[in-house]
């Protein structure tokens, strides 16, 4: 299987599905990356199979998607931390779909609520959806802004913060606006998300990304 890495080099997103269904070869460590992001955050994520009406709105048509027909639900508690949960396990889930094979793409808007697809407890919301399934492209890059203008340090940045920024420019933020910074104090690193739609989520994002690439070893967050 390829590596955290090598699935965040080679995920981009992806909107048109070819009607392949999902076999029980990736259904079930879906299943099981998802039972483990819940317990370990609280959320109450659900994988939504063979239900085409989400994405059948002049909305999703607008979006372009098409054949969409499988998607993960991002539910959890409302508050204050809620979004970027969502965005920090939505991504881990996002990644292991690339490496069992899947393509992905992350939807705030253009879906349409079908209530009878997943549950929403009491206190809960559903806070965005990611589609999901076998690709008819694999998507293109999207442009990078440059590290410096991510990146703070005091000194030369080490290569292993160097290395969680770069993962950190590869991540899928909202509209591709890139909205954050990350700052390097003794070995604790912080990140500021700027302003605007989706930062929370995209600040989730890129927080996986950046632990991917740096490896959790080497800081804490501040």
């Amino acid at each position: 299987m390829m590596t955290i890495m090598e699935a965040i080099r080679q995920r981009h997103s992806v909107r048109q599905y070819t009607d392949k269904p999902l076999g029980e070869d990736v259904i079930r460590p879906l299943e099981e990356e998802i039972a483990a992001c819940n317990k370990e955050s609280g959320l109450h994520i659900q994988l939504v199979k063979n239900e085409p009406k989400a994405f059948d709105s002049f909305m999703a048509h607008y979006g372009k998607f098409s054949g969409v027909t499988n998607y993960i639900a991002m539910i959890g508690k409302k508050g204050p931390d809620l979004e970027e949960a969502c965005g920090y396990y939505g991504e881990r889930l996002v990644l292991k779909a690339q490496q069992l094979g899947l393509n992905t793409c992350w939807v705030a808007m253009t879906y349409s609520k079908i209530r009878s697809a997943f549950s929403v407890g009491e206190g809960e919301k559903l806070c965005i959806v990611i589609s999901l399934g076998y690709g008819k492209t694999q998507g293109v890059p999207h442009k990078s802004k440059a590290i410096e203008k991510m990146a703070k340090t005091d000194g030369p940045a080490p290569d292993w913060f160097t290395s969680g920024v770069e993962a950190a420019l590869l991540a899928p933020t909202a509209m591709n606006q890139q909205k954050f910074q990350f700052t390097l104090t003794d070995d604790k690193v912080s990140v500021r998300a700027g302003v605007g739609f989706y930062t929370k989520i995209d600040l989730g994002i890129v927080r996986y990304h950046f632990e991917a690439g740096a490896g959790k070893e080497h800081f804490t967050w501040a």
